[in-house]
Formats: structure tokens, sequence, C-alpha cells
């Protein structure tokens, strides 16, 4: 059922563009970070796996929140919700803003990740209900999809811009004034909605789920230090499984699931899901590996690092308004066929990259890159949502956005570890020939095997040359790996998409009715 509301219909486009302001902000900080990371690095003395947790604790704590997100949408209307989350993202923002050491600025990313994942799912709620029409939905979510899309894109342009003017902390500033603008719109403009079936969150279920992906998780990033076979990283994997286990009985059992099982009777939203989860998988694991390549090897400034990524933003801006036209005309697999392609060729030429490579030699590899993300994204969410009953479509929307950010999160945790570990190895013969005392060797192996390229400024002058030369080779191996795996990814995504999305032409069936009541549907 949806609901007709005469405000929401006379305001929907002023509407759409104030929420797609807010989720703008959501997943700009998903990136925008990335160019400040070794800004970051030398202000707060970290290494590349903290830095990992810098970016990874943003996104899991969007990816563990989304589905009941959208339960307190439901329970305590949906207005309300979102701008909760818009004042705490804006409030987490400043935290991080503040933050004087590193602890202090993870912290600060966990509350901004939670405020931004109130405001993901309840968002396509809304969407979904003031466009109630198939086509206008769907053109609708493609214009969300793209402001997403465009956001991931910016971060790093504006981000050069602001952290070589201003310092890393105004990447975090510049959210303030914007989101009070979206803020001051959206409380006169947004009407409330809320399930007129009463609901009750899921609280069993939202912890055991936080508990596995946070075990798969921290696995993933400290097995670069502690190594695979160490307990606590075992540990950590036996955990993640148990409380993974365990959460798909208690959902099974549950009469209102956080996450209906029943969904994922459909092969249509399993593909579609995966399809997400390896798209946003190849554009963060980039991100993060080029950012470190762009400026630890080819020394690069912040701004000129963002300049070179222009080619990616570009690409996602053209193509995010070609996929909703294709998946229009020929329906979502062939634009996520084409994109799957794309990603996978660009980010093949990003693991043949070699120290101080000319922007020749990469630009198109961005384009291809930017261009399949966002053919893959908007079309691979219109099949989801189309592949369940229209009651499910709230839930179905949290699946989807879940499956992305679980996606970013594990390519920044797998390609960074990845880089970690081949760096461990490979540092110390690298440095073995080269004539320096056995202490001063032993501390730049440790930092340079960290990913810390900024401790060879504190060696002697006549020092950094040859040690930049030696373990220059060794660090854009270490990257090769992680684009390499990337690839694969957006190969997988997209064989399950020819063999299991329908046709031009062809409507997915619908999952079953399904433990999920009609206190789901997604009306504005």
């Amino acid at each position: 059922m949806t609901s007709h509301n005469p405000a929401a219909a006379r305001g929907k486009g002023p509407l759409l563009t104030f929420i797609c302001v807010g989720i703008f902000m959501v997943y700009l900080d998903s990136t925008i970070v990335n160019v400040a990371l070794p800004a970051v690095q030398r202000d707060l003395s970290t290494d590349i796996t903290q830095l990992q947790w810098v970016i990874d604790a943003y996104a899991l704590a969007v990816a563990c929140l989304l589905l009941t997100a959208g339960t307190l949408g439901d329970i305590l209307g949906r207005k309300r919700i979102f701008l909760g989350g818009l004042v705490g993202f804006l409030a987490a923002s400043v935290l991080c803003a503040a933050a004087s050491s590193y602890e202090f600025l993870l912290v600060a990313r966990v509350l901004q990740g939670a405020a931004g994942s109130i405001m993901i799912p309840v968002s396509l709620a809304l969407i979904s209900g003031t466009y109630p029409e198939p086509a206008a939905r769907a053109r609708a979510i493609g214009v969300w999809a793209g402001v997403g899309g465009l956001a991931l894109a910016a971060g790093p342009v504006l981000g050069g811009l602001l952290v070589d003017s201003l310092g890393w902390q105004s990447i975090f500033w510049v959210n303030v004034p914007v989101g009070l603008v979206a803020l001051a719109a959206l409380i006169r403009m947004l009407p409330e909605s809320r399930s007129p079936v009463g609901r009750r969150a899921d609280v069993v279920g939202q912890l055991l789920f936080i508990a596995a992906m946070a075990g798969l998780v921290y696995g993933l990033i400290e097995a670069s230090a502690e190594g695979w076979g160490a307990p606590v990283i075992l540990g950590s994997f036996a955990a993640a499984a148990v409380a993974l286990t365990a959460f798909v009985l208690w959902e099974l059992r549950q009469d209102d699931p956080m996450l209906p099982m029943g969904l994922f009777r459909s092969p249509v939203l399993v593909v579609a899901g995966a399809v997400n989860f390896l798209g946003l998988f190849g554009l963060y694991g980039s991100i993060f590996l080029l950012t470190f390549y762009l400026q630890q090897i080819n020394g690069l400034s912040t701004i000129e690092t963002g300049v070179r990524f222009l080619a990616l933003n570009l690409a996602i801006m053209l193509f995010s308004y070609v996929a909703s036209v294709l998946a229009a005309r020929y329906g979502p697999k062939i634009p996520i066929l084409i994109g799957s392609a794309a990603s996978a060729v660009g980010l093949f030429q990003f693991s043949r990259l070699e120290p101080g490579g000319g922007y020749d030699s990469y630009w198109w590899a961005m384009a291809l890159l930017g261009a399949g993300v966002s053919l893959v994204g908007a079309p691979a969410t219109v099949a989801l949502l189309s592949s369940v009953r229209p009651e499910q479509a709230g839930t179905a929307s949290g699946v989807s956005n879940t499956f992305r950010q679980v996606g970013s999160v594990f390519g920044v945790a797998l390609t960074g570890t990845l880089l970690v570990q081949h760096l461990g190895g490979a540092v110390p013969g690298a440095l073995s020939s080269i004539d320096m005392t056995a202490a001063r060797r032993d501390r730049a192996v440790e930092a340079l095997s960290s990913g810390d390229l900024g401790a060879i400024g504190d060696l002697p002058a006549r020092l950094q040359g040859p040690v930049m030369d030696a373990v220059a080779p060794v660090f854009t191996d270490g990257l090769r790996v992680g684009f390499a795996a990337a690839a694969v990814g957006t190969i997988v995504g997209g064989l399950f998409a020819l063999i299991v999305l329908p046709g031009r032409g062809k409507r997915p069936t619908t999952t079953p009715a399904s433990p999920a009541p009609a206190s789901r549907v997604t009306t504005g």
C-alpha cells in the first residue's frame, strides 16, 4: 500500500533534491577521507592498518545498522529518523574535525557512520513512497544512485582541494554548512510517515549481525600484522562464523525479523546484491590503493592526487545517467554485464602500474572503473527491488545497501591487508643491500613494512633516494595484488548476472510471501 500525500506530490523535485543532499554527504565521507590519509598518518602517527580502520570504522557502522534503521523509521516516523540521522551526522563530523588522536578519530568515525546508516534506507523508503509509479520510481532511484556515485567520486577531488588549502580537518567541517541548509529545508518540506502496523526492533538480531561483521573485518585487517594463522585471527573468524550462524537461526524464528530469510529465495535478489557488493569492493579498494600510489610512490600532492581522480569522477557523472537509460530500455542485465567488464579491464590495468607511471597509463582505467561502477549500481538496485513483493521494498532496499556497504568494508580491508602482508615479506630483502647500521635498518624495516613511507624522510639525506628506489617497486607490487583481486571479483559478479538475471522484457519472479509484514511498505 502507498499513501498519497498532496504536499509530497507538489514538492517531489525539491524534496528529492534535499534528500539527495543528505545522502551526498554520507557517501562523500566514504571517499573524501582517502586523499587525506597521508596527512592523517603524519599528523596522528598511524600506520596503514590503522588507516584502514579510519575508513572501515565508518563503512562498518553504516553496513551493520542499515537494516535496523528502516525499522526505526517504521516505528518512530521516517521524517523524524531521517532528520535525527542528519543531526547526528553533523555532530559526529564536528567531532572528527576536532580529533587530536587516532583513537578519538576512530570513535568519531563510528558515530558518523552510525548516523549515516540511519539516513540511507529511510531515504530510499521516502523516495519509493513519493514515486509510486514504477517508471518514475526507477528514474528517481537512478538520480539517488547517481548522487551517491557522484559523491563517491567527488570525494578525492574535493578532499584534495580542502586538505591542501585548509588541512585534513576541513574535510569534516565542510559537512556542517551543507547539512544545515538541507536540515532547514527538510524540516519544512518532508512529510511524516510511519508503518500503519506495529513494529519492533530486532535487538538480538542486530547485535549478532554486528558481532559477525566486526569479527570478519577485524580478522581481515589485523591479519597483516598478526598473521593469518595467529590464534587471535583464527578466533576472530571463528567468532564471526558462530555469530553469523546464530544470526540466521535467530532470524528464521522471528515473526518480524530484521532480515527476512525468505527474501533470499529469489536468485535475482542474491545476484543483484552480490553484484553491488563486488562493484563497491573494487571501487573502494582501488581508491584506497591509488591514493598511496599517487602520493607516496609518485610523490604527488593532495590536490594533484584529487585532480588525477577527475577521470573517475566524470565517468561516474556521465554513466550514472546512461545506466538509468540503458536499464529502462534494455533491462538491468545488459548494463550490468557491460559495467562489470569495464570495471574488470580498468582494474587489471591498475595491476600493471609501475613506480612513476604517467597519467596516460591509468586515466582511462579510472574512467573505465567509474563507468563500470555506475553501469552496475542503479540497474542492480532496480533489479533487486523488482524481484520482491511491493510490501518488501523497504527491507529489500536495506539489503541492497547492506551489500554495497559490506563490499566497501571488505574492499579496503582485504586490499590493504594484501598490501601490508606483501610489504612485510618483501621490504627486509629490498633494504638488505643498502649501507646503513643494523639498528637504523631495523627501524626502517618496521616502519616501511607497515606502509609508512613517510619514515623515509626521517633517514639521512644520503639514504632517502636509495631507500625509496628500493621500496617503491615493492610497494607497487603489493598494490597490484589488491587490484588483481578486485578485478577477479568484478568478473565473478558479471558472470553471476549473465547466468541469473532476466533479459530484456522479462520480469523477475518475485519472492513468495515472507514473514515480513505489510508494515515494510515504503510510504512517503
